[in-house]
């Protein structure tokens, strides 16, 4: 019996050092680690790391609206605001037990967006409570299977094949426009949200463009996967026990009914498109089809859903939220309004819209969406993780090490953009200045580059000329100016404009 007792004592102990030596000697070494290289940080807490710390700055920081100016850094990444200017722009803090190095040098970023389907760095796999919104689409893939998928889905999204979508986007554009007209008539303007404008047109002209299928049923997705994202968030934010997800809590029980009803509504559209096939190069035949890659490969059932899941909601997310604060800008500075409103008047002549044709004539219209992707890029921040010891900027990185790339503290960055930085100047683009690769990114960098740019661009270069065209807008007396970073960053009361039909566009 002793001999018993001893053994499984000495197994706990075991297992207690063990647990000591993951928790607290390893963080303390790596810690160590950096700062000989004069890299600090924050403190690391046992088991949770910053994250408490963070989550604290994130809750004051979205408790208070601010003052309608372009310095928003301190409200959509106040941990990274307050931490680089305490240690510099490269510091370590700890998300749980891992070590995250932030970066905001582009030189750096450089070495590692472009190599991260290398064996040297990678995406970091996301919290499985989080990763059910887009399932184990082209975000979450990673090497061989992540390259077949991609390989698959390009051919959807080439230039030629966006542009000839251009007439739908219009067609959807104007039925939005009428009901603005409807909305207004007798009256000298109405107030609209445009975030939730935006939502539905962008969820329409998916629906019908990339999957084929009605508004209602697209619509139906969307409401679904909004009703994941706070859930999302919130895992996102909170560390990750392993097995959690597996409990019967009232919120997985949510998660897991969400995401039965958006699997199912899915396949219930890929079925319909299987029935009533053409020859239509939308993104539902091309993931189904047999006939993308040399090798014949083809994808199964559960994996195209898990791609339409990933550009259901990244496609409409990534451009309605772009447009929105496309739109605030514009209303708050006129004169820039008015420049790419004549610019619109001068190429789409007569009662014409804006056409594939004539897309690349508008010039102020495409800097107007670069600066605003500039401002308010619609991820302010990627990871990324080291599978291999490796030097970036100087520095030994430890394999394991995990980047936080501050993608919005780069684009605000007056060393790189000038002492206006931090002001809406779409001229800033007019001319062929050369700036650092890793300086802009707002779709991101090298092989891992949002698939979806593309049709981005093209979209809000349309629907914004297209709206020029016939209307003006004031900033609304109730917009509260508070953005936050959602999945994008986006404003978090609403986007409140006055909208007013131009009566003599000639």
């Amino acid at each position: 019996m002793s001999i018993l007792i001893l053994m499984i004592t000495l197994i706990f102990l075991g297992v207690f050092l063990k647990f000591l030596h993951l928790v607290l000697w390893v963080p303390w070494r790596i810690q160590q680690h950096f700062k000989k290289q004069g890299i600090e940080g924050p403190g690391y807490c046992p088991i949770f790391g910053n994250s408490r710390e963070i989550m604290k700055m994130t809750i004051e920081a979205e408790s208070k609206s601010i003052p309608f100016n372009q310095d928003i850094l301190h409200r959509i990444a106040p941990h990274y605001y307050q931490w680089s200017a305490k240690y510099g722009k490269t510091f370590l803090f700890w998300f749980g037990m891992k070590p995250r190095l932030a970066v905001a040098d582009p030189e750096m970023v450089k070495m590692i967006l472009p190599n991260s389907s290398s064996d040297t760095f990678d995406k970091i796999g996301f919290n499985p409570l989080a990763g059910v919104l887009i399932g184990q689409g082209l975000n979450g893939l990673v090497g061989e299977k992540w390259t077949l998928h991609r390989k698959i889905a390009s051919p959807a999204f080439n230039m030629e094949r966006v542009k000839a979508w251009v007439p739908e986007m219009v067609a959807s554009v104007v039925k939005m426009m009428e009901k603005w007209e409807e909305q207004s008539r007798g009256k000298d303007h109405c107030e609209l949200e445009m975030q939730n404008e935006f939502h539905d047109l962008i969820a329409e002209i998916l629906s019908k463009t990339a999957f084929s299928s009605s508004f209602e049923e697209g619509k139906h997705i969307f409401q679904l996967q909004e009703q994941q994202v706070g859930l999302a968030l919130l895992a996102l934010r909170s560390v990750y026990f392993p097995g959690f997800r597996f409990l019967p809590t009232k919120t997985n029980r949510l998660r897991w009914s969400l995401e039965k009803q958006t699997r199912d509504s899915i396949r219930k559209i890929i079925r319909t498109n299987e029935k009533t096939r053409d020859n239509s190069k939308n993104l539902l035949n091309q993931l189904m089809s047999a006939n993308m890659n040399e090798l014949g490969q083809v994808l199964e059932v559960e994996e195209v859903i898990d791609e339409c899941k990933t550009f259901y909601f990244a496609g409409k997310e990534t451009t309605a939220n772009v447009l929105t604060w496309a739109v605030l800008l514009l209303a708050l500075h006129q004169d820039w309004q008015s420049k790419a409103r004549e610019e619109v008047l001068r190429v789409c002549k007569d009662n014409e819209f804006p056409s594939a044709e004539n897309l690349g004539h508008l010039k102020i219209v495409g800097w107007i969406l670069d600066e605003t992707l500039r401002l308010y890029p619609p991820i302010a921040n990627m990871t990324r993780k080291t599978t291999k010891k490796v030097v970036v900027g100087g520095l030994n990185i430890p394999a394991g090490t995990e980047f936080y790339l501050a993608v919005a503290a780069i684009h605000h960055d007056e060393e790189i953009w000038g002492a206006d930085a931090k002001e809406f100047n779409p001229s800033r683009f007019s001319g062929t200045c050369s700036r650092h690769l890793a300086s802009y990114m707002p779709f991101g960098l090298g092989s891992r580059i949002c698939i979806g740019q593309n049709l981005a661009v093209v979209e809000a270069k349309i629907i914004l000329a297209t709206i020029l065209k016939k209307f003006a807008f004031v900033v609304s007396p109730s917009y509260v100016h508070a953005p936050v970073m959602s999945f994008t960053v986006q404003p978090q009361y609403g986007a409140h404009v006055l909208v007013q039909k131009i009566l003599n566009e000639d």
